[in-house]
């Protein structure tokens, strides 16, 4: 069965919180928080999560995806943990590595980072999170991070799964070694297949994401021109050039449906949706309606 998850607009100037609570009454699985402190300005992730906490019951809270190569991995697995336990156990950990532009190399040096540094501190994160969150006595020397005998408290009601972002065949296989979860978001289904043989090459019990966004609309050419004109106006790029990486999609719920069927064909087993709309309200009415009819 499909599950599904919405992630919050935070380029928008919506009531994240009032979407995230109206996201869980719609019926999605899980609500996902992007991160991006300096290139997109976007808010912290772990505190719109720990809002959200309080607001609602059911959903999974994710960070979708957190930039961990820009965290001290001790103080990430208190926040981490904290949340965990204020949510009852609802956390996703998503984490991510960051993209290879410009944008981003200023982004690290302006957090004291260095950026060709920020894959393995990515996957010494993973180990010091997991070990910290038993609860017991944890000693770590890496490269990049090293301390004695460290014991965290509070530790989460459970280890909350760790999802890992990315796509080619060294960030597949970095999936398939560590994560409980991939999201990618493959511009087509057969680049989507060829990345998850490569996580499933790991032999590691992994949940296969996709992580997509969609227009909406009865008339796909108003989709297409909502599509386009809100992707230009997150990135600041051509859409053709931002379409060549990402699952995109604009048309009919149904024409969705169809959209996502080789995806699923393809091993999809979760589907993350960003709703491309300049009224965030109605980009979600029109993922609830979809989800709905599923």
């Amino acid at each position: 069965m499909t599950e599904f998850g919405y992630l919050l607009p935070t380029f928008e100037d919506g009531d994240m919180v009032a979407l995230g609570v109206r996201a869980e009454e719609a019926g999605f699985d899980s609500v996902w928080v992007p991160d991006s402190p300096s290139v997109y300005g976007l808010p912290d992730p772990v505190i719109v999560l720990a809002a959200l906490a309080s607001a609602t019951e059911r959903v999974r809270l994710a960070t979708g995806v957190l930039l961990a190569a820009l965290r001290q991995p001790v103080l990430l697995a208190h926040s981490l943990a904290t949340l965990d336990r204020l949510s009852g156990g609802r956390l996703v950990v998503g984490l991510g590595y960051g993209f290879g532009s410009p944008e981003s190399e200023r982004q690290f040096a302006a957090a004291g980072v260095p950026f060709d540094t920020r894959v393995g501190r990515l996957t010494e994160t993973v180990d010091i999170l997991r070990a910290l969150w038993t609860g017991k006595p944890v000693s770590h020397a890496g490269q990049h991070f090293a301390f004695d005998d460290l014991v965290l408290s509070p530790v989460p009601v459970k280890p909350p799964p760790i999802w890992l972002a990315g796509a080619g065949a060294a960030a597949e296989r970095r999936a398939g070694r560590l994560g409980d979860g991939w999201l990618p978001y493959h511009p087509t289904p057969e680049l989507y297949a060829e990345g998850w043989r490569r996580v499933r090459g790991e032999g590691r019990d992994v949940t296969a994401g996709l992580y997509a966004t969609v227009a909406l609309d009865p008339s796909a050419d108003v989709a297409r021109r909502r599509l386009r004109t809100t992707v230009e106006r997150w990135y600041g790029r051509p859409f053709e050039v931002v379409s060549a990486r990402q699952a995109m999609y604009a048309g009919s719920r149904d024409g969705l449906r169809d959209w996502l069927a080789p995806y699923l064909e393809a091993g999809v087993r979760y589907v993350v949706l960003r709703a491309a709309d300049d009224d965030p309200w109605r980009g979600l009415d029109s993922l609830s309606q979809l989800i709905s009819a599923l």
